[in-house]
């Protein structure tokens, strides 16, 4: 996968993307990222990218000229992404799907956010990774790519334990548990020693249910409607 983000910060990229399993996979070449720098395109001498609100109000906006240009020198094809908080939530069938796009073009805004006339004229599709908001697009960005990347063939090595984890089949993930089995008087549930893999299995579910149900009762409902289907 090839990775092209369009900020105005291009020294935070990849940050903590450079380590660990996907630093690695970064220098196997299992993907790839560019950045590109919006105050490159600005037309004077202060690298100014954005302006004041038309209609009032508090806050910049980064203006479509200055990235309109950006775009159009560096873009060349694939879904362009942009990360902003009225977008579509950022789910774990979300990044499977991004997970298959060769190429990923992704707007990092700052300030009030950018000119609507960009998101119209290149079709951009807005996600949110949160009901909540941040500095800039940056750090929503690389939690993006994080939850994409690690879905990548090869990346995490271990395949199969994708599949246990909370999102992947609705349900939070049950409880995990390692050695000592007893630490500070606290044990290691019997059933996970008992090696009856049936036993465990269903046990883990149990747990799934119990814990899905109580944190996250949307998600709980949606894994009951589902049963019924």
């Amino acid at each position: 996968m090839k990775v092209k983000v369009f900020t105005i910060f291009p020294e935070i990229f990849p940050g903590f993307l450079g380590y660990s399993l996907t630093g690695r996979a970064l220098n196997e070449g299992k993907w790839s990222i560019e950045t590109v720098n919006i105050r490159d395109y600005a037309t004077d001498k202060h690298g100014s990218v954005d302006d004041t609100p038309c209609g009032g109000g508090a806050g910049m906006i980064m203006r479509a000229d200055i990235l309109g240009k950006a775009i159009k020198a560096n873009y060349q094809d694939g879904r362009i992404i942009y990360m902003s908080p009225r977008g579509r939530p950022l789910t774990q069938s979300k990044a499977h799907e991004l997970s298959k796009e060769e190429n990923l073009t992704i707007i990092c805004g700052r300030f009030e956010g950018i000119d609507e006339r960009i998101i119209e004229e290149y079709g951009i599709e807005e996600i949110s990774i949160g009901d909540y908001i941040l500095t800039g697009g940056e750090q929503a960005a690389l939690i993006m790519m994080d939850a994409i990347i690690r879905l990548l063939p090869g990346v995490l090595g271990n395949e199969a334990s994708l599949s246990d984890e909370s999102f992947e089949n609705i349900l939070l993930e049950h409880p995990q548990y390692t050695r000592p089995i007893d630490w500070e008087g606290r044990k290691v549930p019997e059933i996970l020693m008992s090696g009856h893999h049936q036993n465990i299995a269903k046990w883990r579910l149990e747990q799934a249910e119990k814990i899905t149900k109580e944190r996250r009762p949307d998600l709980y409902q949606k894994y009951l409607d589902l049963k019924k289907v």
